[in-house]
């Protein structure tokens, strides 16, 4: 089963109603929108990385136990100005994109000073954001694209400098039960300063919602909560996802660093903005606990050994402990594996480092009177340790659930809140997925569903309107099927026992994506 992952999607924007194959429960109401790279070359230009891919977002409305899809490229800047030149011309973070020879000396200088002090692309194709009532297309850059999350077109671009200042900005926030957003930016060298900015982003008022005026976005209302000095001023770390709970933020600063001034000079030297990023396994990982009441980041310093995280599976709070979740690989080689040319080579790679989940803890009360070398986590329910080293830090060592699991979701319902179940992707041999699991961290067991020949995507869990449970629901995932003269399909599996209850095959070629979003009918 070979895929080659370089192909160019094709889009259909008009709606096409799916085969279902089963009973989809008839709660199940509303729309799982998917994103992820689609367009890889354009005339005699190809990107050299999967992530740079220009966006396709895919919509799954389920209503009545019927599902229409329909699909269709994210139409922004980014994408206008390659399909006006036919060829790549805005640069992604693993593909430069040079001027055409032809081209004077003039354009060749603009270009130039556009990638000195980099203005970023607007190819939205990593996850989906909602900020008050509209939604956006998003990647980790300071644009966003709203979107209509029925027809999946694409509006108006906003740009994150004109309300707040972040250069970078995380493609997974949190949401809380009133309707607030909250994400995370960087700063970089705002006022001499490099930085990370926490930021929240209102909800819709009953007064915005009749307001006549004219449309703004969301972030027009945006507040700062906190912001956290970086560890190095002109290295600030990469971060792809943080935690939250009741009353903490967790944001980890781990040495897995973008450098600034590389960056600055990565055109001129003929390299990719990627390889500007550095991995400093010598270092250690630095955890903020921020408390969201005060606003401000606890004193006391948490540490670990290096690691590189992209995905936080969940945080909670038990008995004065902050307890997070997350996946935690030992270096960098996950991005390497996917470089278009590495790809190619299919699912076996010896280079590949699988990840490993992870549940830290970190306890918050004082450790005033407490002995060196002593260890502070008072939980009997996990392995995970605190111990208090010289100068007041806490060096925390890890429980580790299992290995090879990744794209992890859980019951949004239970964010926060000390959860028992997730659910993600297989990645024992290869960071493509031929399985998924159902990870149940008090017994430690997986349940798994895989069928020949099909690749599945990030599983997201729907949970039964008065769920009796925290796995009462639904989970859904896009399935590409490389059985011949068979169609793609969404899945629909029983939360609980993991087991399929329907299929809805699409009449479409659906492709590997990043991340989901579902929208209950009606939100």
């Amino acid at each position: 089963m070979s895929t080659d992952y370089s192909n160019n999607a094709e889009e259909s924007p008009e709606p096409r109603k799916a085969e279902v194959k089963g009973c989809i429960p008839s709660w199940l109401q509303g729309t799982l929108l998917r994103n992820g790279p689609g367009i890889f070359s354009l005339g005699d230009t190809s990107y050299s990385h999967w992530f740079d891919g220009m966006a396709i977002m895919n919509s799954f409305a389920i209503k009545d136990g019927e599902v229409t899809h329909r699909s269709r490229f994210l139409r922004g800047d980014t994408y206008k100005a390659n399909m006006a030149a036919n060829r790549i011309v805005v640069s992604e973070m693993g593909t430069m994109a040079y001027p055409d020879p032809s081209k004077n000396f003039i354009f060749k200088a603009i270009t130039f000073l556009n990638h000195t002090v980099p203005d970023f692309t607007d190819n939205g194709a990593s996850n989906f954001i909602k900020y008050g009532n509209d939604f956006y297309a998003t990647s980790e850059t300071n644009y966003i694209r709203k979107i209509d999350p029925v027809t999946l077109e694409t509006l108006d671009k906003v740009d994150y400098l004109k309300y707040l200042p972040v250069n970078l900005v995380s493609s997974h926030p949190h949401y809380d039960k009133e309707g607030n957003t909250y994400n995370m930016g960087t700063s970089i060298a705002e006022k001499g300063k490099t930085k990370y900015t926490l930021f929240k982003v209102p909800a819709v008022t009953e007064k915005d919602k009749n307001s006549s005026e004219k449309w703004a976005p969301a972030l027009k209302s945006s507040e700062v909560v906190c912001t956290v000095p970086c560890r190095s001023l002109l290295t600030p770390s990469y971060y792809h996802s943080f935690g939250m709970t009741d009353n903490y933020f967790i944001f980890i600063e781990q040495p897995f660093k973008l450098d600034i001034l590389k960056m600055a000079t990565a055109y001129m030297r003929g390299v990719n903005w990627a390889s500007c990023l550095k991995f400093c396994p010598d270092e250690s990982t630095l955890i903020h606990l921020i408390d969201r009441k005060t606003c401000k980041v606890l004193e006391t310093k948490y540490y670990t050994g290096a690691m590189v995280v992209y995905h936080h599976v969940n945080a909670f709070e038990d008995d004065g402990h902050v307890i997070f979740d997350v996946i935690a690989y030992s270096d960098t080689s996950l991005y390497n594996m996917f470089y278009l040319s590495k790809l190619k080579e299919g699912f076996h790679d010896e280079s590949y480092s699988k990840p490993s989940y992870k549940r830290f803890v970190l306890p918050v009360h004082s450790d005033k009177g407490v002995a060196v070398g002593e260890d502070l986590v008072k939980l009997k329910y996990t392995t995970a340790s605190a111990v208090k080293e010289k100068e007041g830090k806490l060096m925390c060592q890890a429980e580790v659930f299992c290995a090879g699991f990744e794209l992890p979701r859980i019951n949004y319902d239970f964010n926060g809140k000390k959860h028992r179940f997730v659910y993600g992707n297989c990645v024992e041999e290869s960071a493509l997925a031929k399985e998924i699991a159902k990870f149940d961290t008090k017994t430690k067991e997986r349940i798994f569903w895989s069928e020949e020949n099909c690749l599945p995507s990030e599983p997201v869990f729907i949970p039964r309107p008065n769920a009796e449970s925290e796995d009462d629901g639904v989970v859904l995932v896009s399935v590409i099927n490389k059985n011949p003269g068979q169609l793609c399909f969404i899945l629909f599996l029983d939360g609980k026992t993991f087991k399929e209850v329907a299929r809805a095959y699409v009449d479409a070629k659906l492709p590997k994506d990043m991340h989901g979003f579902f929208i209950p009918q009606g939100n």
